[in-house]
């Protein structure tokens, strides 16, 4: 079987957010499942040279944009056995970052083309184009130009939505001036959006499979409050729709080897995280006291996050005999939040408004509990990581936080974590007051067992893998 990816960025050549990871991580596992998996991502300005150096060129052509015919050129590199191909065009992508410019409508639009004028010269004729995100929606729809000619006529595609927030939409000119498409496809069931044109929405009407990145949030998106006026395209294809929860990279992210910690440690020896904890506490200049709970936060500062619920119970939180680690940078009112909170309260609140991945792991191997109330998360990849280091969650039970978190039950003594189900503040509240109340009533017993259970979890990529397989099998077959 033949699967090509389509993503506009992958660890380790470019990222901006959890899309990158995942296909850094994912073709690998299908390619140990005896998948010839290969990646297509744009060629970026700012990719380092150790690698960039090393790439080959595989041909060079014209890509006709509407009425435009521009360079393209396509490189290969070979990285931990999975062929990476990048479509490299300086006008489109040699600048810093990924996207998010104002002419992301014509650098994606560009291609999406690319990849599949590219195919033919790959030497790598694929069964399946699995397309991720708004960046690579085109690609099922510009699929329908080809379907004449022998090389393509079998190809099948499978879209992904890993955050149904962002959509590629741009006006509707973009058609025939950028994409070369006719006004046939300008309708409800094609890629007409408010009038405009949506990548996201050619995606998901085109594909001949879609999937998300949580059985629940495949779910929520069918409806209006998650569904972001794209709600019922899903409901309309949800028989085309599946949710296959997407794992974490078991091996940057494992206690037992990481070399950024005080102390290695696993799950039979848990204890050992006292020390991660105090060296932590030393560091960001919080009070040494290994038995003092201390809660993380390693996340985007922004609303998605639930943290306008911290904002309202933040005072309250910080009555209690407890610690909390923040790391990371966003909208302007939450970094000051933290700042604020930790100037007021040195002892008991660091505010770290960065990204350092140095210290992202020191917190995950130091703190006790680790707080995500998200509004909304299709995937969430903190909780996982958490987890993985003893660091028992406490989330809103809203998409892969829901499919992940099994929540204490003290009856049962089951449980990986802490949550709460309406996005309420004192419900937040509430669950921060009951996790901090077993570890200082029960650390040795019921705390115990469930970060030994947390910390025994699996969450790698094989199980996801191997559903992809199913789904790509099922596909093929249909």
């Amino acid at each position: 079987m033949k699967v090509l990816f389509v993503a506009a960025e992958g660890v380790p050549f470019s990222k901006t957010g959890g899309l990158a990871d995942v296909i850094g991580a994912l073709p690998k596992e299908l390619k140990n499942l005896g998948i010839n998996v290969a990646v297509v991502l744009p060629k970026y300005g700012d990719t380092a040279d150790e690698y960039a150096s090393r790439m080959e060129l595989v041909h060079r052509m014209s890509v006709q944009v509407g009425w435009r015919n521009q360079y393209c050129g396509v490189l290969k590199l070979v990285h931990d056995g999975v062929p990476f191909y990048f479509i490299d065009n300086e006008a489109h992508f040699k600048r810093p970052g990924t996207y998010g410019f104002f002419d992301d409508g014509e650098r994606f639009s560009f291609f999406n083309r690319a990849v599949l004028e590219a195919l033919p010269f790959m030497g790598f004729q694929p069964e399946i184009i699995h397309c991720h995100d708004w960046h690579a929606g085109m690609v099922p729809v510009l699929l329908t130009q080809y379907r004449n000619q022998e090389f393509y006529s079998r190809i099948k595609t499978v879209f992904t939505v890993h955050n149904l927030q962002y959509q590629g939409v741009f006006p509707k000119s973009v058609l025939g001036d950028l994409l070369g498409l006719g006004w046939e496809h300008f309708n409800v069931n094609g890629v007409e959006f408010h009038d405009q044109v949506s990548f996201m929405k050619g995606g998901l009407n085109y594909a001949n499979a879609l999937t998300t990145v949580s059985p629940t949030y495949a779910q929520e998106i069918q409806h209006p409050f998650y569904g972001a006026n794209l709600e019922g395209v899903l409901a309309r294809r949800q028989s085309f729709l599946s949710g296959i929860l997407n794992g974490i990279d078991t091996e940057e992210w494992n206690p037992q080897t990481d070399a950024y910690l005080t102390r290695n440690y696993t799950w039979r020896s848990w204890k050992r995280k006292e020390e991660n904890k105090t060296a932590l506490q030393e560091e960001l200049g919080l009070r040494q006291d290994p038995n003092i709970p201390l809660i993380g936060m390693v996340t985007r500062l922004a609303k998605q996050k639930g943290l306008d619920l911290v904002a309202h119970v933040l005072h309250e939180i910080l009555e209690m005999d407890l610690q909390i680690a923040v790391l990371g940078t966003g909208e302007a009112q939450f970094e000051e939040l933290f700042r604020h909170f930790a100037g007021r309260f040195p002892d008991k609140v660091s505010a770290n408004i960065k990204f350092e991945n140095a210290l992202a792991h020191k917190i995950y191997a130091a703190s006790d509990l680790f707080l995500m109330p998200s509004l909304f998360e299709p995937r969430g990849l903190g909780q996982m990581i958490a987890m993985r280091y003893g660091s028992l969650p406490i989330v809103r039970e809203t998409g892969g936080l829901k499919d992940t978190v099994l929540p204490y039950n003290q009856v049962t003594d089951e449980g990986l974590g802490f949550s709460f189900a309406n996005y309420n503040a004192h419900e937040l509240l509430d669950t921060v007051r009951r996790a901090v109340k077993l570890y200082e009533e029960d650390k040795e017993g019921a705390w115990k067992r469930m970060v030994m259970r947390a910390m025994r979890a699996d969450f790698s990529w094989g199980a996801s893998a191997l559903k992809y397989k199913e789904l790509y099998e099922q596909v093929i077959s249909d």
